[in-house]
């Protein structure tokens, strides 16, 4: 299969491409940055320079690549700009699955995340409806308008190269004592993991899933885990402000039935460890 894989020098992108040629796939693979060039070729990638939100360039590549798929792997997190973010998911996705649709592919697969259910008091399913109006619906709509639509809802990511990798980001802001443990509740998924679900979604029914671990839990209880994983001091406790929603975490039985594993089911055994 021939798939156009957008964001392919993302942390989720490098770590696909040598699955995806690995279980046979020719993968054209998109970045921002010329310098990512060269490093997408020695993964073993086509790569191409694009900016998604110059919607008839991105429509011209993903022609002239003749993709069976595109792989929807684009986020903007690099400085916690969280509205560069919900543009690239409204705008970006939109141009992305103009472009698809007229280059006459009938098949997305999207990342997603398993934080943006309505407020509920149980475990949030597949099933569920979403935040309303929130960016993470309106780039979900737009995938789900495609004839074929896979929507891979990925808990907190965590690993090499991610925020909770250490002397990373969030590692960074815990060993500072800034990240207060709170009721909070999160869904976590060790990169690996990720990249195991996003390849077996290839064959996997059109339909969202949750990509999680077997272990939803408040920060109370994941927080001193990990700061005692990275040598961190103890977090400091703190409430949750009025109004703020407390979460409610996602079971992944779904994902389970069509066959997935995760070789971390738990972050108990993932974080690291001093």
């Amino acid at each position: 299969m021939h798939i156009f894989l957008a964001g392919g020098s993302g942390v989720i992108g490098r770590r696909l491409i040598p699955e995806l040629l690995a279980d046979g796939h020719d993968i054209t693979a998109t970045t921002r940055r010329r310098e990512n060039l060269g490093p997408l070729r020695d993964l073993g990638a086509r790569p191409v320079v694009v900016d998604v939100f110059d919607g008839a360039h991105l429509a011209d590549v993903v022609a002239g690549a003749a993709p069976d798929l595109v792989l929807h792997e684009l986020t903007d997190l690099g400085d916690f700009d969280t509205q560069a973010n919900a543009r690239l998911r409204r705008e970006g996705t939109a141009n992305l699955v103009a472009a698809a649709r007229s280059a006459h592919v009938d098949r997305m697969i999207v990342q997603s995340i398993a934080w943006a259910y309505a407020a509920g008091g149980a475990p949030a399913v597949e099933d569920d409806p979403l935040q309303a109006g929130s960016p993470i619906e309106f780039m979900e709509d737009l995938v789900r308008s495609m004839p074929h639509a896979t929507i891979l809802r990925y808990g907190m990511l965590y690993g090499p190269g991610t925020w909770y990798a250490p002397g990373a980001r969030l590692a960074a802001e815990v060993m500072a004592g800034r990240v207060p443990a709170t009721p909070a509740i999160t869904s976590f998924v060790h990169l690996d993991d990720v990249v195991a679900a996003t390849v077996q979604a290839l064959t996997w029914p059109d339909g969202a899933y949750n990509i999680v671990d077997d272990a939803p839990a408040p920060a109370t209880e994941w927080l001193p885990a990990y700061a005692s994983g990275i040598g961190a001091p103890v977090p400091p406790q703190a409430d949750l402000p009025d109004g703020v929603p407390r979460g409610r975490g996602a079971p992944n039985a779904k994902a389970r039935a069509a066959g997935w594993r995760p070789a971390h089911p738990t972050w108990r055994g993932g974080f690291p460890r001093a």
